[in-house]
């Protein structure tokens, strides 16, 4: 299966699949992607129904990226969903899948498109996004982390998990939640998402979660309403300066590399390394996708 750089994810705007205006209003907003929710956001009784709004929505779709949240593993949609949007010529580009609790949700799900989309003809293979929001997910969110060869990102579900765990908790409440899927993410080469800021207005409140998500390393939240949108492009996008540093330490390293064949190097009166360099290309790569 080619691998393929996942899109940039700064803002990932999910919008109910139930809700043809939704759609069609979600289809001109500029969140990099749109994630049509299939699940919680659906009534038990419009499940079909919103499957099949989904699937006409994204036969012309013109808008941004897009995602569809299917119904989970162990649910009586979740092969409907997965065989109806696998069977699709070229969207979605991906699937999110809620509540993975091991990897053998994840080789489930992989064995189901597997064959659906052999039996298509699909061209591209859907990719995989794992939100993990359950105390049994985030226990295995390293295995999680490597088990499908799909996986594009994992997900930070905060509502679920905060059920799961038992409780509320404030930011700070969230850090060990945060570094122990930051960490799973790195470790195995895919995107980190912070999961939603639960209320609908970009209050400070709102501003504070993206700053610590984007200050920890994440690459993007999700937002569940339209205004919160601009300021997670603004938030997960690198300054001007940021920038400019990033390409001086690179271009710092590599002469240092190419005149003296040294890997440590001063610049400004810092100490240069591989580690500087990593977090150097980091910053250019969020650039980049932006």
């Amino acid at each position: 299966m080619t691998t393929l750089r996942p899109p940039a994810r700064r803002s990932c705007l999910s919008v109910p699949g139930s809700s043809e205006r939704k759609l069609a209003n979600a289809a001109e907003l500029p969140a990099d992607e749109v994630v049509i929710d299939l699940e919680d956001a659906v009534a038990v009784a419009a499940k079909d129904e919103a499957r099949a709004a989904t699937m006409a929505a994204l036969s012309d779709w013109t808008g941004p990226g897009v995602a569809v949240r299917v119904n989970g593993p162990g649910t009586p949609w979740c092969h409907l969903d997965l065989a109806a949007m696998g069977a699709l010529p070229e969207l979605p580009a991906s699937i999110v899948v809620p509540k993975v609790q091991s990897a053998g949700d994840l080789a489930f799900i992989d064995r189901l498109l597997d064959g659906v989309e052999a039996g298509a003809g699909r061209r591209a293979p859907l990719r995989v996004q794992a939100l993990i929001e359950t105390a049994a997910g985030l226990a295995n969110v390293q295995e999680i982390a490597a088990a499908s060869p799909r996986l594009d990102a994992l997900i930070l579900g905060y509502a679920d998990l905060a059920a799961s765990l038992g409780g509320a908790r404030d930011l700070d409440g969230w850090l060990p939640a945060q570094h122990a899927l930051l960490v799973a993410a790195r470790a195995h080469g895919v995107q980190a998402i912070d999961g939603p800021y639960l209320g609908v207005a970009p209050d400070a409140a709102f501003h504070a979660a993206a700053a610590r998500a984007c200050d920890l390393g994440f690459d993007g939240k999700w937002a569940i309403h339209p205004s919160q949108v601009d300021a997670l492009n603004e938030a997960f996008t690198p300054h001007e300066a940021e920038v400019q540093r990033a390409r001086a330490i690179v271009a710092a390293l590599e002469r240092a590399e190419r005149e003296s064949g040294e890997g440590a190097v001063t610049l400004d009166g810092e100490m240069l390394d591989e580690a500087v360099r990593a977090a150097a290309l980091r910053v250019l790569a969020r650039a980049g996708a932006a």
